[in-house]
This record gives structure tokens, sequence and C-alpha cells, in this order.
């Protein structure tokens, strides 16, 4: 897990360099995305290290729920009415890598509670 949050972390930082300098918008909330990435490549590096990977982990839950809820909130409904502007397709990419996150996170901490008990 601590290796697909540092290739999300990256994804996102991608995802924020490219809304900010690929697009015609030079507004510091298109490196939202990069905001979100960096602290998840940072919490996937420290992840690595085996006495740090549930604190990790969870750290990097959090902060991925709150990128999928924050995107969710400004993306979907402009999606849903129709406006799809650069800046909204950047919100759902955004919303999307986070959304797999979350559920790739969901998978691992049930898998490793299972064993656990076993």
């Amino acid at each position: 897990m601590a290796l697909f949050s540092i290739i999300s972390g990256m994804l996102l930082i991608v995802l924020g360099l490219i809304g900010y300098f690929g697009l015609d918008s030079r507004s510091i909330t298109a490196l939202i995305p990069a905001f979100i990435g960096f602290p998840l490549l940072i919490l996937g590096i420290v992840g690595l290290k085996e006495q740090y990977i549930k604190h990790a982990m969870h750290g990097a839950a959090v902060l991925m729920l709150l990128g999928l809820i924050g995107a969710g909130v400004r993306a979907l409904p402009k999606a849903f009415s129709g406006e799809m502007s650069n800046a909204v397709i950047v919100q759902l990419i955004m919303f999307a890598i986070c959304l797999v996150f979350i559920i790739a996170a969901i998978m691992s901490f049930i898998n490793a509670r299972k064993r656990r008990m076993a």
C-alpha cells in the first residue's frame, strides 16, 4: 500500500502541475492536487518502513478522503450540469484518483485485520 501511496502522490503532483502550467489558468487553486499529492508521497515514503506503515497509511487514507470530498463537492455538480471546463476535468481526475486510493485502502485495511485475526 505504501508504493501505491507513492504512485498516487506522484500522479496528483503531476496533475496539479499540468493544471497550473498546462492550462491557461495560472490560479493557485490549480495546484490543489499537488498540495494533496506531496504529503501523500511523503506518507508513502514513511510507510516503506515497517514500523510506521500502519500510521502512515491511515494518515494517507484520511488525506485522500479529504481530497475525495473536496474534489467531489466542487466537480460533480458541475459535471452533472454539463459544465465541463478544464478545471472541472482536473477535479474529476483528482476525484477518480482519490476514489481508487480509498477503495484500495479499505480493502487493504480489511485484509490486514483478517491476517491479524488468523
